[in-house]
């Protein structure tokens, strides 16, 4: 099997790399229902020390990051309750975080959460984090260059691996909004 896009020795749907993903994101897939049938959400074997953005596009290829995406944990505060939230954006962008993302969340301050929280909340591994398989009851703010994609490249809940997602598919995770301008 060759993937959408890049080029990776070891691809596989990710339905049959279910050993290969932490249980949150296993589970999200075993028990996927969106439009996009889970047999398109497509596994890619990474080695974890190109995990992040800048040293993953510069080992596996330039051309990758125009079709990778970030999922970064904020916090939304408002009278001393806080609100977890995912932002999924394009690499090369960054999170208006105290614009669009305090006015989508209602909050009087946000900002990113702290990596202890982050990974302690999704059951993922710091830089590898990804919307598919987050906890319930967070809203999941998708940039809409990110759903207009074909295909994007994102973490896989560890930092060994990547998921490539059809674009689609992001505006159908539960509590999912898709937001034009999240990344600027």
């Amino acid at each position: 099997m060759r993937a959408p896009l890049g080029d990776f020795d070891v691809v596989r749907p990710a339905p049959e790399a279910l050993d290969l993903l932490v249980a949150p994101v296993a589970d999200a897939v075993r028990g996927w229902s969106g439009a996009v049938p889970a047999d398109e959400l497509i596994h890619v074997d990474t080695d974890p020390q190109w995990a992040d953005t800048a040293t993953f596009v510069e080992h596996y290829g330039p051309e990758l990051l125009a079709q990778s995406a970030n999922c970064v944990v904020v916090a939304g505060k408002r009278a001393g309750e806080a609100t977890l939230a995912a932002c999924v954006v394009l690499s090369a962008t960054r999170v208006d975080v105290n614009g669009v993302v305090r006015r989508q969340l209602g909050a009087r301050k946000a900002s990113f959460a702290p990596m202890d929280t982050a990974t302690g909340e999704t059951g993922m591994e710091y830089g590898g984090i990804t919307p598919i398989g987050l906890p319930g009851s967070w809203p999941i703010l998708v940039d809409a260059a990110v759903a207009d994609l074909p295909y994007v490249l994102i973490g896989s809940g560890s930092r060994r691996g990547k998921l490539i997602v059809p674009g689609k598919a992001f505006a159908g995770l539960p509590n999912a909004v898709v937001i034009e301008g999240l990344g600027a």
